[in-house]
């Protein structure tokens, strides 16, 4: 394989982001869809690319391939290059972005037609795709930070793309403030690295870890200044709260990111530099918990929610934390699967909320109902989405997701426990969102004045055109067969965690419900569906009567424990600013700013008296020269 090919993976959508900027979007505003086709085309490309790549990472020796660095900057005894690594990792990674961006422009195509900022649209999906490609590609660790702000400008754009929108706006930057809080551990982290080893190449530090060279209390705290970077990113608990802002961007925005981008480079850069957090038994472990945490945290708050875009968020940060934990608890391979599966499946069910919005023009599940009759391909493939989340054999979240509880039982029966109470919640609140969206009676959809991206909804509900729906069927499809490829423990064995060995695929396919881990979770997940079923569809159960009774626990989770307003009122505005900033801006105008005017004014007041000695009359200079004479003289007279 060429050494050009990794390289344009990443170019080639950059040149795309460029072309659209500088060449289409002054000239050819009149036909933005040229813009959609360059991104299509570029990213289409670097995913054929990546599927190329990965052919031949798992046919090379040890599934690395070396790719010779470029030599960026020279400066003084600090030499820096610019080189890509692909090994397993990588290339698994690159197959994931370029093929979930590649569904997600396709469908904008439907999705964001007749929207004036189209061709801008397209432009940042571009930048978006690249830097999260370049963060993937990268084999240093500062070219990582470069690329990892690159992503979290990507997500600001286009978060807050509707900028006209004063929520949208707020968005984007309270999604750009909030994962800055994490990246200040990561490049505190990166600092640390190079005062530490003297480099910022990614496998001389795992040489460095394996050596015991870098050990001890400072490798502990790089990896937990790494794990803040990609708990800001990943939404991981305390760090959580901008991800259900973002659902105002547009959905395909909200599908690219929960799926294989802004979040998955948390796991990504755990993952990335796992070498460093196995020699750190406190690190590692910090990982599993904060995980499980925030697996079942942001589990219970999705239960509450009637914005089916806000279900589909909490969600993420809920299989976020289970990715984390399989991290924590298991390893590479085990969290890094979670990803692959996760990236298709919730892909499917952002792009299947946005179809659902564009034929009823609302996200309201309270307005929706009864869609299964006017949606049937946008019902179909959303079950399965919803399947495969919720764990059901034999579908690909069933696979990933018992890889982690098997994991997490071997490792700590409390996390454990944790993660087997979020399998019975997820599968509620999926088909909570399930049974109230598609099921029942049609419930008027949005009104005029509620209305969301789409205004089609004035014709009724309706299916999406087949620009839309033809990936929504590519997805549903890998949302079933994705996670059979580790049935035999193929992919554990090209990330370097165990073998690919066992009796084969027909044996491990069906084999794996004679284990009682994986059985029992299918039934608490099956027990999830129906308490869903019960209360939204049948009907014999009054969720009305349930919030009434949990009044107190309903409001906790319907207001998010309240941390929006831990945050915004009490630590930004009461804390920070009318506190610590009104010191800080008292002391500033008191003492600093007294202290410079206090000399100013001394200086004038001086200047103003000596003024007053400058008269203009010449005489008086005369007799004020002469007493000085004599003064002088007096002076000399009696010391000298």
């Amino acid at each position: 394989m060429p050494t050009q090919v990794p390289w344009l993976i990443f170019l080639l959508p950059f040149i795309a982001f460029l072309f659209i900027s500088l060449v289409l979007r002054p000239f050819l505003n009149k036909r933005p869809r040229l813009g959609g086709y360059v991104t299509i085309g570029a990213v289409g490309i670097s995913c054929a690319l990546s599927l190329w790549v990965l052919g031949a990472v798992i046919s090379a020796p040890g599934h690395i391939l070396l790719i010779d660095d470029i030599e960026w900057a020279v400066i003084g005894n600090l030499n820096i290059h610019i080189g890509v690594l692909v090994d397993a990792l990588t290339a698994v990674m690159v197959v994931v972005v370029t093929f979930v961006s590649l569904m997600v422009q396709v469908y904008s195509q439907g999705y964001m037609k007749g929207d004036p900022g189209y061709l801008r649209y397209y432009a940042f999906m571009s930048l978006f795709t690249a830097c999260m490609l370049g963060l993937v590609l990268a084999n240093n660790i500062l070219f990582m930070f470069i690329f990892w702000e690159g992503v979290g400008l990507g997500s600001y754009l286009l978060i807050g793309f509707w900028f006209h929108k004063a929520s949208a706006a707020n968005a984007a930057k309270k999604a750009f403030i909030v994962t800055r809080l994490g990246d200040f551990g990561f490049l505190a982290a990166i600092l640390i690295l190079y005062a530490q080893t003297g480099t910022f190449d990614t496998e001389t530090l795992y040489k460095l870890v394996a050596a015991g060279t870098l050990a001890g209390t400072t490798l502990t705290w790089v990896a937990i200044g790494i794990f803040s970077g990609a708990a800001g990113k990943s939404a991981q608990f305390p760090l959580h709260v901008w991800l259900p802002d973002a659902m105002e961007g547009p959905t395909p925005v909200s599908a690219l990111i929960h799926a294989a981008t802004m979040v998955a480079a948390g796991v990504f850069l755990v993952a990335r530099f796992y070498p460093l957090f196995e020699h750190s038994s406190e690190a590692l472990a910090t990982v599993a918990i904060i995980g499980a945490f925030t697996a079942i945290f942001a589990a219970s708050m999705g239960l509450v929610m009637h914005d089916i875009k806000r279900v589909l968020a909490y969600s993420t940060i809920s299989q976020l934390g289970y990715m984390m934990l399989g991290l924590g608890v298991g390893g590479v391979a085990i969290g890094i699967f979670h990803l692959f599966t996760h990236a298709f499946f919730k892909a499917l069910l952002f792009l299947g909320s946005g179809s659902v919005n564009h034929g009823t023009g609302t996200f309201d599940m309270r307005l929706m109902g009864g869609l299964r009759k006017a949606m049937p391909w946008t019902y179909i493939t959303f079950l399965i989405g919803s399947l495969s989340l919720a764990g059901i054999w034999p579908l690909a979240g069933f696979w990933s997701k018992d890889e982690i509880l098997v994991a997490a039982f071997g490792n700590n029966p409390v996390l454990f426990g944790l993660a087997m109470v979020t399998v019975f919640m997820t599968a509620f609140y999926m088909f909570r969102a399930v049974f109230l969206t598609f099921h029942g009676e049609y419930r008027g959809g949005a009104q005029p004045e509620h209305a969301g991206h789409s205004d089609s909804h004035s014709q009724g509900p309706h299916e999406s055109p087949g620009v839309m729906l033809i990936p929504l069927v590519i997805l549903a499809v890998l949302a079933v067969c994705a996670g059979w490829i580790n049935v035999t423990g193929f992919f554990s064995q090209l990330m370097g965690h165990g073998e690919a060995e066992g009796a084969g695929f027909l044996t491990g396919f069906f084999g794996v419900l004679a284990h009682p881990l994986p059985l029992i979770s299918l039934i608490v997940a099956i027990l999830g569906i129906f308490l869903a079923y019960a209360m939204y569809c049948a009907r014999w159960v009054s969720a009305e009567k349930i919030g009434s009774a949990f009044k107190p626990v309903y409001i906790m989770l319907s207001r998010k424990y309240w941390l929006d307003e831990l945050y915004e009122n009490v630590i930004v505005k009461t804390i920070l600013y009318n506190g610590i900033f009104k010191v800080m801006a008292m002391f500033d105008s008191s003492v600093i700013d007294g202290t410079v005017n206090g000399a100013a004014r001394g200086t004038a007041a001086a200047g103003a008296a000596l003024r007053k000695l400058q008269t203009g009359q010449t005489q008086l200079y005369a007799i004020s020269i002469a007493i000085g004479a004599v003064a002088i003289a007096v002076c000399v007279y009696l010391f000298s």
